[in-house]
């Protein structure tokens, strides 16, 4: 047919009526060619840079579908028909057209409907070289195959491997995690926040529209601060520490302010209870420009205020405990201390908490600290037993204590309730407060009275059997 003059369409139109070949296997057997020299042409026109290169494999898939094979998108088939020299119309049948996705396929037909009777091909001149293919009308083929290019696009920005439900699933068990805290083992919870963060890991993986992302950088910020927690309590700061610098990267990237203002606080309490009260400071201060007001932001300042009093400023104290006050008032919610709550809250008895042992470290403050210290030790026993958190009451009780013996009313001490607690919920705060403690019932005033010496052996006794040392004397391999 070639030396007959006729044209490699009408060539690939023979091979279709009399073989039955399907469009893109007659035009490429039109050339004389193996899938495996297609495939070298198409590379050589199209994948400059090597990134994706056509092979043999894949040019008989696209010959198979949709029968079978894998679909050809359309920026394929445009790059074929440059190949076989001729235009994309030509490399599409019925049975194409009926499974193409709608949009392709309306993009197809305008092509079809817009073909003029005939199309030039790319062939050999009298002199056997192969002249370029050109569409008659250049600018439609140019302004159809853009929208297509869209259509294509959105196509795969559209694709999402993960669901509603695995996502509200998600954020469930973080609600879930960040309220049994209060209340729960540290241990075991490490553990399952563990598991979670695994499935979470195992989402961004796949193909997430961005508010999906975007909803998982929350939440696994947020667990990460509940590890680091629970990290903390179980006696390993530096973890901590490593924990909420990973947490902070996921709430940077979503410029997510509330997670980013707890994270601060967090930090800062890590820094507190190592005994570095000015990084403490500095780091609770640099968090009010992420949380200017309502509990989150008085949580802030009360850390302050605490880490001032460890430095001996009581005029700092006085201003911080001011501010945090005004900032609880100030109406203010967010999805973490509001909507995930729990662990991320900071109830009034937390602050009336905070408050007190910042008034307990300065000098007169006693006589300030019992009455807000007993206010929220009240106030944490008339909450939900599901919102008392066991540890920051505690904390609470040791402290009214330590005001107490000061005031020389060792009779009003009563730390049953923490001397009540389980060895795996005996945090490693719990040990560090109690040493004020100890160091009150040291005076002169209690030398010599049993009660203080009672008071002092129970409390070694319960320092020597807490979760920290129980996780410290495992084995290695443990």
């Amino acid at each position: 047919m070639l030396a007959a003059g006729r044209s490699r369409q009408a060539i690939a139109e023979e091979m279709m009526r009399r073989w039955g070949y399907r469009a893109r296997a007659a035009w490429r057997h039109a050339h004389g060619w193996s899938q495996d020299t297609a495939a070298d042409h198409y590379n050589r026109r199209h994948d400059h840079d090597g990134r994706a290169p056509m092979s043999g494999s894949r040019v008989g898939a696209y010959e198979r579908w949709p029968h079978g094979g894998e679909r050809p998108r359309l920026t394929i088939l445009r790059g074929l028909a440059d190949v076989y020299g001729t235009d994309i119309t030509r490399l599409v049948d019925e049975d194409d057209l009926a499974r193409l996705p709608e949009a392709h396929r309306l993009t197809l037909l305008d092509l079809i409907n817009a073909r003029p009777p005939e199309v030039r091909t790319r062939d050999e001149d009298a002199y056997g070289r192969e002249e370029p293919f050109a569409y008659e009308d250049p600018e439609h083929e140019v302004v159809i195959m853009a929208a297509h290019e869209s259509s294509e696009h959105a196509e795969r920005a559209e694709r999402r491997d993960i669901g509603e439900a695995p996502l509200e699933q998600m954020r469930a068990d973080v609600v879930r995690l960040a309220n049994e805290y209060l209340t729960g083992d540290p241990f075991p919870l490490f553990q399952e926040m563990r598991r979670v963060r695994a499935r979470m890991y195992s989402a961004l993986d796949k193909k997430l529209w961005p508010r999906d992302a975007t909803e998982l950088y929350l939440l696994l910020g947020a667990l990460h601060a509940l590890m680091a927690n629970a990290a903390q309590d179980l006696g390993y700061p530096h973890a901590a520490g490593e924990l909420l610098r990973a947490g902070w990267a996921y709430a940077q990237g979503i410029g997510h302010r509330p997670l980013m203002g707890f994270m601060r606080g967090a930090l800062s309490s890590i820094a507190y209870w190592e005994g570095r009260p000015r990084q403490a400071r500095d780091l609770a201060r640099s968090g009010f420009a992420y949380l200017p007001d309502g509990p989150g932001a008085a949580h802030l300042h009360l850390l302050d205020a605490r880490a001032c009093a460890r430095l001996g400023d009581e005029e700092g104290v006085r201003a911080a405990l001011e501010e945090g006050r005004a900032a609880a008032e100030r109406p203010y919610t967010d999805e973490v201390h509001d909507e995930i709550g729990g662990e991320f809250a900071c109830s009034a008895a937390y602050r009336a908490s905070l408050a007190g042992t910042a008034l307990l470290e300065i000098p007169g403050g006693d006589d300030d600290a019992v009455p807000v210290l007993e206010r929220g030790a009240a106030l944490y026993a008339e909450a939900p037993a599901e919102q008392r958190s066991y540890g920051t009451e505690a904390i609470t009780r040791i402290h009214l204590a330590r005001g107490q013996l000061r005031a020389g009313r060792l009779e009003a001490v009563d730390l049953s309730l923490v001397f009540a607690l389980p060895a795996d919920r005996r945090i490693d705060a719990l040990p560090k407060a109690l040493g004020g403690v100890r160091a009150e019932l040291a005076s002169p005033r209690y030398r010599g009275d049993p009660r203080a010496a009672e008071l002092d052996e129970r409390i070694e006794a319960f320092c020597r059997e807490t979760i920290v040392h129980d996780l410290h004397e495992l084995p290695n391999g443990g």
